[in-house]
């Protein structure tokens, strides 16, 4: 499964460098679906930041592909011992599914990924387009230049920014744009900011105030959701204390104890 180059680029290249492993497991996904990804499968994998055309069938076709892996591999290690069929049966079909699953867990663990670096960057983005802003800068050119610039910093918010953009260019109103990419990502804030931003257009309020605003909202909650981490620590500290260090703690003070009544005991 390949990730697309930045909006814009030429998608028919890509398609020509596919190998021919790709090739084969989209061919494989596009037989399984009948040529027909769901919409909850389209818009997970773009999500997770897989925005090219052949996505789903590739998803699937890796997935068929690791399942028949596992009921081959799991068929092997199994069938030469002395078990139930049924067992074997059982545990085959286990270790098909097992690997079958992998590809949601992959996605699962890069969705969170993803939510995490746009909610890390999203308050130093914001200032920065808040300077341009107070600059004398457009909305519009202030977005572009803020995507440029935090390319280097993060790719994933820099990517989501352009993807946004995409859309403004092709007559999406920015508000609407801005939710699609708040749907996108599943970060909240940027729901908040869409609506920051029409209450500034709707009341004719300074964006740049408000988008100062609503970075420094953001680093506060940052902050707390940081203290209230570190606070939940310190319980969570207690169950490895008390599995592993208070049994070596009491072997160490009251084994020689222990030892000494028993040897006592004896005589």
């Amino acid at each position: 499964m390949q990730e697309s180059a930045p909006i814009g680029t030429g998608g028919s290249a890509s398609q020509k460098k596919k190998s021919g492993l790709l090739q084969l497991l989209e061919k494989v996904g596009n037989f399984a679906s009948h040529g027909h990804a769901s919409t909850s499968l389209w818009e997970e994998l773009v999500r997770a930041g897989y925005f090219n055309t052949s996505a789903p069938a590739i998803y699937t076709g890796i997935k068929l592909l690791l399942f028949v892996v596992g009921l081959v591999g799991t068929a092997l290690l199994i069938m030469p011992t002395e078990v139930y069929i049924i067992t074997k049966i059982i545990l085959i079909f286990l270790g098909g599914a097992f690997l079958f699953f992998v590809p949601n867990m992959k996605i699962m663990m890069r969705l969170k990924k993803r939510h995490d670096e746009i909610s890390q960057h999203l308050p130093e983005a914001i200032d920065l387009l808040e300077i341009c802003v107070s600059s004398g800068i457009g909305l519009g050119m202030a977005w572009n230049i803020v995507a440029d610039e935090i390319q280097h910093v993060c790719p994933t918010l820099a990517s989501a920014m352009a993807l946004t953009n995409f859309e403004i260019h092709l007559g999406v109103s920015r508000v609407d744009a801005m939710r699609h990419m708040a749907e996108r990502t599943r970060v909240d804030k940027l729901s908040s900011l869409a609506a920051t931003l029409v209450q500034t257009e709707r009341f004719g309020t300074s964006i740049s105030t408000a988008l100062r605003v609503f970075a420094a909202s953001m680093r506060e909650e940052r902050f707390f959701t940081a203290e209230e981490k570190a606070e939940k620590m310190a319980v969570k500290l207690i169950i490895p204390m008390v599995l592993f260090l208070f049994p070596a703690v009491l072997i160490t003070i009251a084994g020689p104890a222990v030892v000494a009544i028993f040897n006592a005991m004896k005589y």
